[in-house]
Parts: structure tokens; C-alpha cells; sequence
């Protein structure tokens, strides 16, 4: 009993909230409900952790958690904890890509944090380790790639045989693909938050790295709960600004702006578009990894991986945010040694003077868009040109398969954000058809939609407003003027607002079929430029 008395002193066991479960003679049915899963009269002296695994069988990115979960539950054991597993959903984006499913992904989000939630607060755990792919996980970049065969293929440039070997050998096992897709991007950033350990975020999913780090993780917790480090007190505005500052320098996915606020939203953290911009002018893009630079993420991993690039951006960081290791972001890179090199470009010499999104805002977007600017090239940064309109991802594939977008044609998807879609389908397909047929120098992309974190060329994304929402993009029409400017940061349907404000005062919103799920999600979720987040009906 004695080392019972140590841990319960050590960590005030009598204040944490899985005493609620085993403490006192009227909890005896809830302990009889414990025993029966195994445990023994000492387990329930000791805080119960909770481990949240997304394994599934259907993604590669989430195929080997269930391995990764058994390392984490040992981690817990061994720093005097009770872990106990339980599954959410995942949705991988890459098989979603093209139809319908493309829905789901993003309301999936709100879905998870819920049941995470159903599931953590009435069983009343202590504190948890979560085991996600990333943050929505998708083997994006591989996905583009057979797309862009497919618009190979379609052009004669590859024969039916060689894109069907391709497809076979395509991926070469589990795991999240090696580039900067939003599974990466969330990855790295969840380290750069503070909210996993050093090393974390690029650890290749079958090594032994990611193995240790699990375990680590799973120890780590304990500890952190004795403690009394809570998520509250790591992420603060100043690790949020940091995580951006860190996605500027990386080229990270432009999903970036609608998590990241997301996160701030569900601590009560004010984040907004207005963050992005302002850090997208004074950070540069320093790193030359896939799909905006021409390594893949792997080799930013043999360069010291997070840490590094962190050491890179380090006086532009905050460094007195605090960190799950108990230490500071300053102290966490103390001994991190700096590197320049092909993969990681200085902050004197850097691969591109300004950050890897850009945030726009004109007539077109008049709340706000979002482009990759790192994956845009030189030639396609002030570009103009005539409005081909669409109302979904479908119609707009089928046209450009079909030979029927032109040189000097803005391709404007609308009814694609998160009421009108409903769900912010990702518009990767038209953008890899794109550039498979070799036009991402012909023709530009304005959407309401959003991308894959692959997506190169001008694809301008995010437009808020949304057209559902009665936001300019609703009244564009063929053959409108639009000019597309991202060194002025601007977006813009050149006619002039009095007629822009006639077809206002006409437009009626177009509702697309839906699902009472997606109806649901509809009627709740803020526009892109405030993250989509779910809204309660009287904010």
C-alpha cells in the first residue's frame, strides 16, 4: 500500500476527477464496472488516462495507430497510470477526393472534438493522449500525382498501362504522404503548439523514433497531470501566432486558416485572417519541400525535422510560450542546432521573401481568400482573365477533362463553402487536372471551396463571403473581367459595384440537395474566414 500512498500524495488523487468513479462506499457499483475490465483494487488509485485512437483500417495514415496506442498505453503504466483506449472516426480526404464524400471531411472535425468530448467527460478521465493521422489525414500528394497522370493520360502524354502501374506502386506502405498536405501541416504544427513532444510531428510512422515518442507520450501525460498542465495553459494566443509563423516558413497548407482558428475559437483565443496576413508579410518561406519546393518531407525530417525549422524562425517566434515538456519554446531549442542547407533556406538567404499563404481581399472576397502562394509561379501572380462559372466540383472537372476551358479563363466554382456546399469540399481534383493538362500557366481557379494542402498554381480559395451566403461570388457571370493581383493581395471581379450591387439585389441562393447530417452542419458553421466553426443558433 505504500506505493499507493505515493502516488495518490504525489498527485493529489483525491482532486483528480477519476476519483469521482472509485472514491467512497456509494461508489461501489462504478468500481464493480471496473473490475470487470481487469483491473485491481490498486489500478483505482491511480488516475485513469484516456487514449484516443483514430485507427482504422480504411486510411493509410491511420493504419498503424493501433501499434502506436499499445506503446502509449505502456508509457502510462510505467509513469503510474491507468491508460484505457477508446476510437473515433477518420476520414481519409485522399479517398474522398472527386465526389460527393468530399462533404464530410471537414464537418468530420467538429464530429470528432464531440464524441471525444461524449466520451471524456462522463467517464471522467484525468487527462489524455490523442493518436490522430494529423489533423484530418489524407495521402494527398500521391493523389495528386494520379491525377496528374490522369491528365496525362488524357492528352496522350502516357499510356492506360503505365498509369495503371503507377497506381499499384504508388504507395509504398502506411503512413501520411511525404509532403506538406494538411496531415503534415497539422502534424507539425501540433509540435510547434507545444501540444506534442519535440521530434513528433515528421517521426516517420513505421519507425522506431515514433515508437519511442509514443511511449514518451504516454509517460509524459502522467507526469503533466501531476503537474497540472492542461492544453488552457499551451496554447495561448502567442503558441497560435507561433504555429502561423511556423506554417509561413514551411509552405504549410492553406487548411492552416481554417484550423488554426478553429483551435483558437475553442479556447476563447481571438485568431482571424487578419493574423495570417499580418505574419505572411514578415515571415519567409524558407523551406523547400513538396508540393512548393522539390523535396519531399522525409528529408526535412533527416535535417533535424520541426525543431529545426523552429531554430530557423527562432527570433521571430515567441519564445516564453509554454510547452507539454514543462519548458519554454526558447528552452526546448537551446541545443537545437541550426542548419542551412537545400531543405531549409535561412531567414538571410530565403527561398521566398514572404510566407507560403497569402491572404487576399477585394471585390471578389471582400471578407477574405486564401491562395498558396509558395506553389505559384512568378508568371502567374498578376493574372487576368474571363469568368467561367460553376456551380459544383463536378461540372468543373468534366469541362476541363472535356477540352473546354481555354487560355485565359478564371474557373469560378461556387456553392462549394460550408453552408453552400454544405461541407467545403476540397477542389484538388480540378486543380490536379489542371495542371496534368499543362494549363496552371493558361488558366486560374477562384472557389468558395478549399483545397488539399497539395494543390499548386493560382487557386484561390476560401472566398468569403461564400456565394450561399449572398457574397459577390454568387453573381459572377461568363465572361466577366477578373483580375487575380497577389503582390497587392487582392482578388477582383472588375465591373463596377453599381452593377455588382444590382445582381445583388437579384440573386437568389441556389440549395444544393442534402443529408440531415450536412443540413444540420449547414445551419450551424461560420464562413471560411472565421474558420467554419459550428456556431450555437442564438451566437
Amino acid at each position: 500500500m505504500s506505493d499507493q500512498n505515493n502516488v495518490q500524495d504525489s498527485m493529489h488523487y483525491k482532486d483528480c476527477r477519476s476519483g469521482m468513479l472509485t472514491n467512497g462506499i456509494e461508489r461501489a457499483a462504478h468500481r464493480a464496472l471496473l473490475y470487470s475490465t481487469g483491473l485491481e483494487e490498486r489500478d483505482l488509485h491511480k488516475p485513469l488516462i484516456a487514449i484516443v485512437n483514430s485507427f482504422t483500417e480504411m486510411v493509410p495514415g491511420h493504419f498503424h495507430l493501433r501499434e502506436l496506442a499499445q506503446c502509449v498505453a505502456q508509457g502510462v503504466w510505467e509513469a503510474g497510470g491507468v491508460p484505457r483506449e477508446f476510437s473515433t472516426i477518420a476520414i481519409c480526404d485522399g479517398i474522398c477526393q472527386g465526389h460527393k464524400g468530399m462533404s464530410y471531411p471537414l464537418p468530420s472535425r467538429e464530429l470528432i472534438a464531440d464524441s471525444v468530448e461524449y466520451m471524456i467527460e462522463p467517464h471522467r478521465f484525468d487527462a489524455m493522449v490523442m493518436l490522430p493521422g494529423s489533423c484530418k489525414d489524407h495521402p494527398v500528394m500521391t493523389l495528386t500525382d494520379m491525377r496528374e497522370l490522369i491528365g496525362q493520360t488524357q492528352t496522350g502524354k502516357m499510356t492506360v498501362e503505365e498509369r495503371m502501374a503507377a497506381e499499384q506502386t504508388a504507395l509504398p506502405g502506411v503512413g501520411t504522404c511525404s509532403m506538406l498536405g494538411t496531415a503534415n501541416t497539422m502534424s507539425c504544427l501540433a509540435e510547434v503548439l507545444g501540444m506534442s513532444l519535440p521530434g513528433c510531428g515528421l517521426a516517420h510512422a513505421v519507425s522506431a523514433k515514433k515508437r519511442r515518442i509514443a511511449k514518451q507520450s504516454g509517460y509524459r501525460v502522467v507526469e503533466m497531470l501531476k503537474e497540472g498542465l492542461t492544453p488552457r495553459k499551451i496554447m495561448t494566443r502567442d503558441a497560435l501566432r507561433n504555429a502561423i509563423t511556423v506554417s509561413m516558413a514551411m509552405g504549410a497548407s492553406t487548411n492552416s486558416t481554417l484550423h488554426l482558428p478553429a483551435i483558437a475559437h475553442e479556447a476563447g483565443i481571438d485568431l482571424s485572417l487578419k493574423d495570417f496576413d499580418e505574419l505572411s508579410r514578415k515571415v519567409p518561406y524558407l523551406c523547400n519541400i513538396k508540393p512548393s519546393g522539390s523535396h519531399p518531407l522525409s528529408d526535412l525530417e533527416a535535417v533535424g525535422g520541426v525543431p529545426a525549422v523552429m531554430k530557423m524562425v527562432e527570433p521571430l517566434l515567441e519564445g516564453s510560450a509554454l510547452t507539454c515538456t514543462g519548458k519554454t519554446v526558447a528552452e526546448n531549442l537551446k541545443d537545437v542546432a541550426v542548419q542551412e542547407n537545400d531543405v531549409i533556406f535561412s531567414l538571410a538567404h530565403p527561398k521566398k521573401p514572404e510566407g507560403g499563404l497569402a491572404v487576399l481581399h477585394g471585390s471578389l472576397a471582400p471578407a477574405g481568400a486564401v491562395v498558396k502562394q509558395a506553389g505559384v509561379k512568378p508568371s502567374m501572380h498578376r493574372f487576368e482573365g474571363k469568368a467561367k462559372v460553376f456551380t459544383s466540383m463536378e461540372d468543373a472537372c468534366e469541362a476541363v477533362s472535356g477540352g473546354q476551358i481555354t487560355p485565359g479563363t478564371v474557373i469560378v466554382i461556387r456553392y462549394e463553402g460550408p453552408k453552400g456546399g454544405p461541407g467545403m469540399r476540397e477542389m484538388h481534383m480540378v486543380t490536379s487536372l489542371i495542371v496534368g493538362r499543362g494549363m496552371d500557366e493558361m488558366c486560374a481557379l477562384v472557389t468558395d471551396g478549399r483545397f488539399s494542402g497539395s494543390t499548386r498554381g493560382p487557386a484561390i480559395g476560401h472566398v468569403s463571403p461564400e456565394a450561399a451566403a449572398g457574397g459577390p461570388i454568387a453573381i459572377v457571370q461568363d465572361g466577366d473581367p477578373i483580375l487575380i493581383h497577389i503582390p497587392n493581395r487582392r482578388p477582383d471581379l472588375l465591373i463596377p459595384q453599381e452593377e455588382i450591387d444590382r445582381r445583388l439585389t437579384q440573386w437568389k441562393p441556389l440549395r444544393k440537395p442534402r443529408t440531415p447530417a450536412l443540413d444540420r452542419y449547414s445551419a450551424l458553421v461560420s464562413s471560411a474566414d472565421q474558420g467554419a466553426i459550428l456556431r450555437a443558433p442564438q451566437e
